[in-house]
């Protein structure tokens, strides 16, 4: 299998920025209504130092395996996840990764019977959609790869076949991105059959000049936490501006609703092509870092790159 490496962190320096950026907009930090009038007037939030959830937490996990192994090794994905929620549970995880990653800590590999009992027969919630877009750039070169990569890297959290179906969706359009080939139906006839490919096959019929209100009204924005109320809408917004991460980021913002995850799914997408450069400065510098590359000056508590060592 060829990686492509510069591509995958081109993708997650874009997954962390919408992540952080997406995450600006809840009422922790202003009203809905105030959110929503900055975002069209497209008034940069004001604070100064702008943290990632578990959405980014959770893709360093990822990479980290695959700079180790090359491939989703799901036992050793299923103890970073682990170490990455023990070191800092704070980042905003669902009710579902609270119950199943500190489980896996003291055995890993009991993901395979822990993560199908979650909600009586897997999740089927946008985690898995979230944390993968870096892995889709980084095995860009084969479709089928992507594909069967991702489903492992969904299994070991969201067993229920939306919640991989989600993955596999957002995977393959980080690889068309990569590819310069970003369509919403060629992401949906190689999405399996479901809610989530019925959501895309919507997004089709959506035109691009549509307001991103009116098509999350069509296509979901992510409140209701499942893989097919977040995923098709994301994807519209990536193929909607796939050359221009920030204005894709405006327009994602537009729908409110599980903004963060809907902005880092988007982000993953359309900055595994373009890269983070073309966002302005002031995001890059008040965006938490990552590790391995200075991007930003904001850090608390330990990375990932230390929580899956050893």
């Amino acid at each position: 299998m060829n990686a492509n490496p510069g591509a995958a962190r081109r993708s997650l320096e874009g997954l962390a920025l919408g992540d952080a950026f997406g995450e600006r907009w809840f009422p922790l930090f202003r009203e809905p209504l105030q959110a929503y009038n900055d975002i069209r007037a497209r008034r940069t939030p004001e604070e100064l130092r702008w943290h990632w959830t578990d959405d980014t937490a959770l893709a360093l996990a990822i990479q980290r395996v695959l700079d180790e192994h090359g491939t989703v090794d799901q036992d050793r994905l299923a103890a970073c996840f682990a170490l990455t929620f023990d070191a800092d549970p704070g980042r905003g995880y669902g009710h579902g990764m609270h119950m199943l990653l500190p489980a896996l800590l003291p055995e890993p590999e009991g993901w395979r019977t822990l993560a199908p009992g979650l909600f009586e027969g897997g999740s089927l919630g946008n985690g898995a959609a979230m944390r993968v877009a870096p892995l889709g750039a980084w095995f860009s070169d084969d479709l089928e790869v992507v594909a069967r990569q991702a489903e492992l890297s969904a299994e070991v959290t969201h067993a229920h076949p939306q919640g991989i179906a989600g993955a596999v969706a957002v995977a393959t359009a980080a690889a068309l991105s990569v590819r310069g080939e970003l369509d919403i139906r060629a992401v949906a006839e190689r999405t399996p059959e479901g809610a989530v490919r019925e959501g895309l096959l919507r997004a089709v019929g959506v035109p691009f000049a549509t307001e991103p209100w009116k098509a999350s009204d069509l296509l979901g924005n992510g409140q209701r936490i499942r893989a097919d109320d977040t995923v098709p809408f994301a994807v519209w917004t990536a193929a909607r501006h796939p050359e221009d991460l920030e204005a894709a980021l405006w327009a994602t913002a537009e729908a409110l609703g599980d903004v963060d995850t809907t902005c880092a799914i988007t982000g993953g997408i359309v900055a595994a092509r373009t890269g983070v450069e073309g966002v302005p400065a002031s995001w890059r510098e008040r965006r938490e870092s990552l590790p391995g590359r200075g991007q930003g000056r904001a850090r608390r508590t330990p990375v990932a790159g230390s929580w899956c060592g050893a």
